[in-house]
């Protein structure tokens, strides 16, 4: 017969490990720790909502990404729409914004 405390710590059997769980958890805790989303953050919050959509384990991450959307004052339909404009416009994870360039580079400041 089992003890009490072998009990309390197994998982659920139907509960499975991520395999990028520990990646997703540093993730989700920075996410969590964002007041105002700027377009990556929703952009990784919208992703790992879908990763974990239905998966047999990591109620904890599950939770906290429900729990981040709350937070941003966010419904999910808000959050896929808003998504789907970042991608519309261009957005490409890492990449950073470029800069415009203005005028020839030729500098007439000192052709005194």
């Amino acid at each position: 017969m089992a003890s009490e405390a072998s009990k309390i710590d197994a998982a659920p059997a139907d509960s499975q490990a991520h395999p990028l769980y520990d990646t997703d958890r540093d993730l989700v805790d920075r996410l969590l720790a964002t007041e105002v989303p700027a377009p990556e953050h929703l952009v990784d919050l919208a992703r790992l909502i879908s990763r974990y959509r239905g998966f047999p384990g990591a109620r904890d991450l599950q939770d906290d990404l429900q729990k981040t959307l709350r937070l941003w004052g966010l419904e999910l339909e808000e959050l896929h729409r808003r998504t789907r404009e970042i991608w519309a416009a261009g957005f490409r994870p890492g990449a950073q914004p470029r800069e415009q360039a203005v005028g020839s580079g030729f500098d007439t400041a000192d052709a005194d």
